[in-house]
């Protein structure tokens, strides 16, 4: 009865070694698993936003009011010259076959040539480009590196009711700031500090210091609504346990904030900081405009002038574009960081 014993404790104990050594495989697999199933799912996202915005992008533009043929051959040009330029540009093409050579340029890099100027759209694009891109990136940093401490300093600040006062401040301010549009925050700028003080160029790039009134302008308002995320996010973050666990062990304030904090307020952080780059990239357009910075978004204000319909759709698709790389980009880091967000549910893996 004893050698009995002794035989099923022993069979259990080598079953039970065996499932431990194999526990790895699932998880890796499950992981691999999320990854696959991620994959596609965002690949097929990509190809139906992609299709979208090609097909919006081009049976948008003709409903510009104006003939473009006017614009290049001028008011004043007969209506002879007019069907000719028409009959240059293609415009007399039926849709179908416009959109099919519009098709056709995209996937072979040739997004065709400017009614305005005659010269590539490629190429307008490749020069106007970093002007944008430099806007839009150093907007992103300074509105990340100034709204994340702001909005974990007010939160812990007014962390379980103290400070009130502060709490109620912060919420008007960023609230008031969040709400202006961005061409009364620029016009705003360029009156006080570019007329009225003469502190900082008021347009172009010439300078480092050009670029300055274009940044707070396309940044304050982001920078209010993070730091607000951020503070509400912090004020729940330091609620939970294992904050107050790590309190008990007397842990610095610090490394209480930076190791158990900060990583819990990336994934929202990071899923607002993306969308913002993306409408960065669209309020560009504005800040460029008012600020004369040579960057595609002032180019597509042109071009809507003069009924330059390539430039218009080559401009617009390359912005969606690159906006939607950005998002997928940050849904891959996001993925990284916390795994249980590749398939929407709290799978652990």
């Amino acid at each position: 009865m004893s050698e009995n014993s002794t035989v099923v404790s022993s069979s259990t104990v080598e079953l039970d070694t065996t499932q431990l050594s194999v526990q790895p495989a699932p998880r890796k697999r499950r992981r691999m698993s999320l990854w696959g199933g991620y994959a596609l799912r965002r690949f097929g996202g990509l190809l139906l936003s992609l299709s979208l915005l090609i097909v919006v992008t081009f049976f948008i533009v003709p409903l510009i009011p104006g003939d473009p043929a006017v614009a290049v051959a001028g008011a004043d040009a007969t209506r002879e010259q007019r069907d000719a330029i028409r009959e240059q540009l293609g415009l007399n093409d039926p849709l179908s076959l416009q959109f099919v050579h519009y098709i056709t340029g995209i996937f072979t890099g040739q997004l065709g040539d400017s009614f305005a100027y005659g010269e590539s759209v490629m190429n307008i694009i490749l020069t106007k480009m970093p002007f944008t891109l430099e806007l839009a990136l150093f907007g992103i940093l300074i509105t990340l590196a100034i709204s994340v401490p702001l909005g974990m300093i007010v939160g812990v600040a007014t962390q379980g009711g103290r400070r009130r006062w502060l709490d109620v401040v912060f919420g008007m301010l960023t609230g008031l700031f969040q709400s202006i549009p961005q061409f009364v925050t620029a016009t705003f700028l360029v009156v006080i500090f570019a007329i009225t003080l003469r502190l900082l160029p008021a347009a172009g790039a010439t300078s480092l210091s050009s670029l300055i009134l274009p940044l707070v302008a396309l940044s304050l308002g982001p920078i209010c609504s993070i730091a607000r995320v951020v503070r509400r996010e912090t004020a729940t973050v330091l609620e939970q346990d294992y904050i107050r666990t790590a309190k008990g062990n007397r842990l610095g304030s610090l490394r209480l904030y930076a190791r158990h904090a900060l990583p819990n307020l990336l994934t929202t952080t990071l899923t607002l900081s993306g969308l913002i780059l993306a409408g960065m990239l669209g309020g560009a357009i504005i800040i460029e405009t008012v600020f004369s910075w040579p960057g595609l978004g002032r180019e597509v204000v042109t071009a809507i002038a003069y009924k330059d319909y390539p430039v218009i759709q080559g401009v617009i698709l390359v912005l969606g574009l690159i906006a939607i790389l950005i998002n997928l980009l940050i849904d891959v880091i996001l993925g990284v960081i916390d795994p249980r967000t590749l398939g929407g549910t709290h799978a652990n893996g």
